[in-house]
């Protein structure tokens, strides 16, 4: 009889988890340089964004809803790396382009 796989057991997230995620956000978010519409850098708006969503959540002691919030995240940030490398080989392309003309 082959042996029984093991049982998932629900893992909670920890604090680390959080701050390796919140520091991500943050070195991604210095990548982003230019101004927004009003004039201020993208890198401290999104900065700002992510610390009052860790804020807003730092109370929550929902194993559950933590784990979510994390995923959520995480995605999220995967999400605005992927277009922000797509967006850098466009402007790159762009440039070569027109240097060669």
């Amino acid at each position: 009889m082959p042996p029984k796989p093991p049982i998932q057991i629900f893992r909670p997230p920890t604090n680390r988890e959080a701050i390796q995620l919140y520091r991500e956000i943050l070195r991604t978010a210095r990548a982003f340089y230019w101004p927004n519409e009003d004039g201020e850098e993208w890198s401290k708006v999104l900065a700002h964004s992510a610390r009052s969503e860790f804020e807003q959540a730092r109370m929550e002691m929902d194993p559950m809803i933590i784990a979510r919030l994390l995923v959520v995240g995480r995605d999220a940030l995967m999400q605005a790396q992927n277009n922000f490398t797509e967006m850098e080989e466009k402007m790159k392309e762009h440039i070569a382009k027109t240097k060669g003309h």
